[in-house]
């Protein structure tokens, strides 16, 4: 009984704690001067300042007609009129900035104006406490209001809004008069709602965009770490195939001398056995790439990758697709690294895809640019013939024509052509002078180690 009696008082302890909480925060949401700006919406240029106009207009309107209302109707003279209704047309215009303070203001000034009429009597009976004019411009200041703050003050602005004049009308005989303490609990009860409602689906429409951004931008990271792991599993294959070259020349350079010395033997069994374990960790590590699941690697299939070799058969499907497809190729045609050849034919495939999809019925042209320093590759379609389908393809092609460039050190350009066709241009360095001078450093690095090495043991 004793630990019941505990958790109640903790209990109770946690609401008095939770309701002081949302008390300060009310406070702080009904007693500030701090800036509160009007939302921006999605118009257009020439319709943004639309609401700041409505709201001119109906300080323009609220000064003249209180003006009339309060000096003559109420009795209060011209000068305390002026002043009255100015400052109310003042609060409808610091709405649009600070709409705490300018609802304090319309509220303070509308009720000492009520406790302060003076209606005759055989002037007929008056609008009171709120007149016409100052009515309808507490109405806007109420709705500006609950667009900005949260639904709890939103409806104690209105509680007040309504309370106040209540305590008015049962304290105070103006003279003969018409209560609008009614209309007004009416008219303000709705515009604190439609408030509330549009404040609240503005906040869920930024966060659908918010949403929207992170799927995107999610999508793309996805579509890149997929391109990389394509990438990946190619690369397994081609370093896959020279390390199993390299493990068969050690073992048969042996027997390509005659009687060839021990230590070329330890050597080349070292080199073969060295390829051998790189091979097997190279698999190990790399070879999950091929299957989402990690147990059918094994079973995946260990297809021959693609080289340029096989681009006729690429051209020529996209022909039977509806393309018309040129190819020229320039320079002394040579053997290229596999990582060249491989990624120079996935980016033309990439950008054939790109204009069956997207220019149908185009004519494309192939240019493969041979040279010395590398190969540059180029694809250029013009611009479609018929209406292209909605595609329903992920959009992100050219993150792998990147990510390849990028690896072999080279570089690409892609974009709309003034035709309205499009175009790809990459270069890819074939890296032969440079893995030259890269193998000569090395060699002199290790010739120089060997020296130290030799000189400080004799």
């Amino acid at each position: 009984m004793e630990r019941g009696g505990r958790e109640r008082g903790e209990g109770e302890r946690v609401d008095r704690i939770v309701l002081a909480g949302g008390l300060r925060g009310l406070r702080g949401e009904l007693w500030t001067l701090a800036p509160m700006p009007l939302p921006p919406r999605a118009r257009p240029r020439r319709l943004r300042w639309g609401p700041h106009f409505v709201i001119l207009c109906v300080a323009i309107g609220t000064l003249v007609g209180n003006l009339d209302q309060v000096a003559g109707s109420y009795q209060l003279g011209y000068i305390l009129g002026t002043f009255t209704s100015l400052a109310q047309a003042v609060a409808l215009v610091l709405a649009l900035v600070r709409p705490v303070p300018a609802w304090w203001l319309s509220l303070l000034v509308n009720m000492f104006v009520a406790a302060c009429a003076a209606i005759p009597t055989g002037a007929g009976s008056e609008p009171w406490p709120w007149s016409p004019p100052s009515f309808v411009a507490h109405a806007a200041l109420t709705l500006l209001l609950a667009l900005r703050v949260t639904t709890p003050a939103a409806v104690v602005a209105f509680a007040v809004s309504v309370g106040a004049p209540l305590v008015l009308q049962a304290t105070i005989d103006p003279g003969p008069s018409d209560s609008t303490v009614q209309l007004s609990a009416i008219v303000f009860g709705a515009v604190t709602v439609i408030g509330t409602l549009l404040r609240g689906r503005r906040e869920v429409r930024s966060r659908l965009v918010e949403q929207e951004t992170l799927t995107a931008e999610e999508r793309a990271r996805r579509t890149l770490l997929e391109e990389r792991s394509r990438i990946a599993r190619e690369l397994h294959d081609v370093v896959a195939h020279h390390m199993s070259v390299i493990s068969i020349q050690a073992q048969v350079a042996p027997h390509l001398v005659k009687d060839p010395p021990e230590e070329l033997k330890e050597n080349l069994a070292g080199i073969r056995g060295n390829a051998v374990e790189a091979l097997t960790e190279l698999r190990r590590v790399l070879g999950v790439l091929r299957s989402e699941d990690p147990e059918d690697s094994e079973s995946a299939p260990q297809a021959p990758l693609p080289t340029l070799d096989r681009l006729d058969g690429l051209v020529d499907n996209a022909r039977l697709a509806g393309l018309t497809v040129h190819r020229e190729d320039s320079g002394e045609r040579r053997p290229l690294p596999p990582g060249v050849d491989l990624s120079a034919y996935r980016i033309v495939q990439e950008a054939l895809s790109n204009a069956i999809r997207h220019a149908p019925g185009s004519t494309v042209r192939i240019g493969l640019a041979y040279s010395g320093a590398g190969l540059r590759v180029r694809v250029a379609n013009t611009a479609a013939r018929t209406q292209a389908p909605p595609s329903p393809g992920a959009g992100h092609g050219l993150l792998g024509m990147r990510e390849r460039t990028a690896m072999l050190g080279g570089d690409i350009a892609a974009g709309p052509l003034p035709d309205g066709g499009y175009e790809v241009s990459a270069f890819l360095p074939t890296g032969s002078e440079s893995a030259l001078r890269d193998g000569e450093s090395a060699l002199e690095d290790q010739e120089s180690t060997v020296t130290v090495t030799n000189g400080g043991s004799q």
